[in-house]
C-alpha cells in the first residue's frame, strides 16, 4: 500500500468530520456545490467548444505548416528551428494541442538534439494563455480582455524568444 492510496480517503474522512463538528448538513452542501459546478460548466461550454474547433482547424488544414515554410528564410536568419514555430504559435490557444505536437517533436528529433530540448523549454515555460483568458474571463462575464490578452502573449513571445536565447547559449 502506498500513501497516494490512503491520500484522498483521508482528506474526504477529514473533511466529514469537520464538517460534523461545523454542524453542516453534508449532503445539502454537496447537492448545491453539485448545482453550482453543472451550471459553470453550462456556461463553459459554448467557449470550450469554440477552442476546440478553431485548434482542430489550425492542426487538421497544416495552414501553420505551410504559413512557416514560406518564411523559411528570417527562422534560419535567427537560428530558430521552423519546426518549433507550430508549438510556439498554438501552445498559448491549447495544452493538449501543444503536447502532441512536442511529442512529434521529440519522436522525430530525439529528447537530446537542439531541436528537442528548444521544444521542451517552450512546452514547459509557456502558458495556455488565450485558453485560460477564454475559459476564466467567459466564466465570470468578464468582457474586457484586451490588456490581459496582450500582456499574456506577450510574455509567451519574451519567453520564446528567452528559450530561444539560452537553448542556443547552452546546447548549440
Amino acid at each position: 500500500m502506498n500513501i497516494a492510496s490512503i491520500f484522498l480517503p483521508t482528506i474526504v474522512l477529514i473533511i466529514i468530520i469537520y464538517a460534523l463538528y461545523k454542524k453542516v448538513d453534508i449532503l445539502k452542501a454537496f447537492i448545491k456545490g453539485a448545482k453550482e459546478g453543472y451550471q459553470t460548466a453550462l456556461s463553459l461550454f459554448p467557449t470550450i467548444l469554440i477552442m476546440m474547433l478553431a485548434v482542430n482547424i489550425f492542426t487538421k488544414s497544416n495552414i501553420l505548416t505551410d504559413l512557416f515554410n514560406n518564411i523559411k528564410t528570417i527562422f534560419n536568419i535567427s537560428k530558430f528551428p521552423i519546426e518549433v514555430m507550430p508549438l510556439a504559435f498554438l501552445k498559448p490557444i491549447s495544452g493538449s494541442t501543444s503536447l502532441v505536437l512536442l511529442n512529434d517533436i521529440l519522436n522525430t528529433y530525439h529528447p537530446d538534439s537542439y531541436i528537442g530540448i528548444l521544444s521542451s523549454i517552450i512546452a514547459g515555460s509557456t502558458d495556455t494563455t488565450i485558453y485560460i483568458i477564454a475559459t476564466y474571463y467567459g466564466s465570470i462575464g468578464i468582457k474586457k480582455t484586451s490588456s490581459s490578452l496582450k500582456v499574456g502573449l506577450l510574455t509567451d513571445l519574451f519567453t520564446v524568444i528567452i528559450a530561444l536565447i539560452i537553448t542556443y547559449l547552452l546546447f548549440q
